[in-house]
């Protein structure tokens, strides 16, 4: 039932973000009144699943999942149609439009992109505000993990800022300390003092390379009373914090956490231990029995609570378009990387498996949403590229038409068609081969 959640939140948000992206094509092309000749969600070879026609205009959806497309009367596209082209010019053809016109038809998929990352991130501010872990509370610090301790942290390290910034989301520390165009200046909190790392550009390329970001920090977790729940614990009080725990033969825990006290605890099932216990400004000593399970007849207290900034209608709009402006700067940190061979971050393309992995296997219509928009934002963002195919490719063009008052002939663009077809394909093949490898060899 998880595989077929996941299936359903894929194709219900590719589905979404596609029919947007074409009906923005479609939207400005009627708005110039070119003639559309099919609008498809999902690709049509051979046969369609269904199809209707209204107007000049058929209305289809195809049987392969792997986008979708408008077919635009005049204009050299996927479907390289040439023998349309090989007509005489009608007045209600793309190319018989003045340049700035098809420009804004080419570049109105990605702009509708954009608008529902915007539209989305305004939503969710407004109807669940923006819940985060703070790095103000994490007074207890971060462990880390193999590739963090060869940085320079070390556990207990509390971040203070990054290159001068102070970090306030915990969930966003990862992100900023990879996307480093160079080397980053992070300064730490350690045993009461200020620590500053430098940690080397080369460091964080070969971090993001071999993934050593999985894991690489996490919250400390303290020994917090919650309340008491055995008698034998009653020199215990709500709120205490147990920093040390020493039992018999010496063995001890000291400013560790949770999990530590536990297996300590379980070994020492039976016998006293000796627990320091931090109230409020104070320390305390206390000999307390454990049980025949290994317990102290305490309840743990959740140290961490998630802060949630609430908006009005009207505040939802200005946070909306920072965090989709926040998710494009970050997404074409990343897309940059990938491009640098040096840093061998194309090794982390990811196709139709990997997109399909990243829904979780609940239905959660507020992860579903920021799912949504993020990929609308990657959808915005890939089709904007200079790559002749897609719709950056076709702008590019156009604005060259724009600039020097000269129109690129139709063979130029065919065989940029061809060219950007086989990029495409390429493309696609090798991020989906890279899935196949990932979650099925590897």
């Amino acid at each position: 039932m998880e595989i077929v959640i996941k299936i359903i939140q894929f194709f219900l948000c590719f589905t979404l973000l596609v029919g947007i992206h074409e009906l923005g094509h479609f939207i400005m092309a009627r708005v110039f009144r070119i003639r559309v000749d099919k609008f498809y969600i999902f690709f049509d070879p051979w046969f369609s699943l269904f199809k209707f026609r209204r107007g000049h205009t058929e209305y289809g959806l195809g049987w392969l999942p792997l986008g979708g497309y408008v077919k635009i009367a005049g204009m050299i596209d996927e479907s390289m149609d040439k023998e349309q082209l090989k007509q005489p010019v009608q007045e209600w053809e793309f190319r018989a439009k003045p340049a700035w016109q098809r420009f804004l038809v080419m570049i109105a998929g990605v702009v509708m992109n954009v608008l529902l990352a915007i539209v989305i991130y305004c939503g969710i501010c407004y109807t669940w505000g923006d819940s985060y872990l703070s790095n103000d509370d994490a007074r207890w610090g971060y462990n880390f993990n193999e590739a963090g301790h060869q940085l320079g942290f070390r556990d207990g390290d509390r971040f203070l800022t990054i290159d001068a910034e102070h970090p306030d989301n915990v969930q966003e520390i990862i992100n900023e300390l990879l996307l480093a165009e160079g080397d980053r200046e992070v300064v730490v909190a350690r045993a009461g003092d200020e620590v500053t790392l430098i940690l080397p550009l080369e460091q964080l390329i070969a971090l993001r390379r071999e993934k050593g970001y999985e894991g690489l920090l996490t919250l400390r977790t303290p020994f917090l009373i919650d309340s008491v729940v055995a008698p034998a614990a009653a020199a215990l009080q709500r709120g205490d914090e147990i920093v040390g725990i020493e039992a018999a033969g010496g063995e001890s825990c000291i400013n560790v956490e949770l999990p530590d006290y536990k297996a300590l605890l379980q070994r020492h099932a039976g016998e006293e231990v000796a627990v320091t216990v931090l109230r409020g400004a104070d320390t305390v000593a206390l000999t307390l029995p454990v049980s025949a399970e290994g317990t102290l007849g305490v309840m743990a207290a959740q140290p961490y609570t998630l802060r949630t900034r609430h908006y009005t209608l009207w505040q939802s709009i200005p946070a909306g378009l920072h965090k989709a402006g926040r998710t494009i700067s970050s997404y074409w940190q990343q897309l940059k990387m990938i491009v640098q061979p040096k840093t061998k971050m194309y090794e982390e393309l990811g196709g139709f498996l990997s997109i399909g992995s990243i829904f979780p296997a609940q239905w959660d219509w507020q992860d579903f949403w920021l799912k949504t928009a993020f990929l609308s934002i990657i959808l915005a963002v890939m089709n904007i590229l200079p790559i002749p195919g897609l719709d950056g490719g076709h702008a590019l063009f156009t604005f060259w038409e724009m600039i020097t008052g000269r129109k690129v002939s139709d063979k130029v663009l065919e065989a940029a068609q061809y060219v950007g077809l086989i990029i495409i394909v390429a493309l696609l093949l090798y991020a989906n081969g890279n899935d196949f490898y990932r979650f099925f060899i590897r």
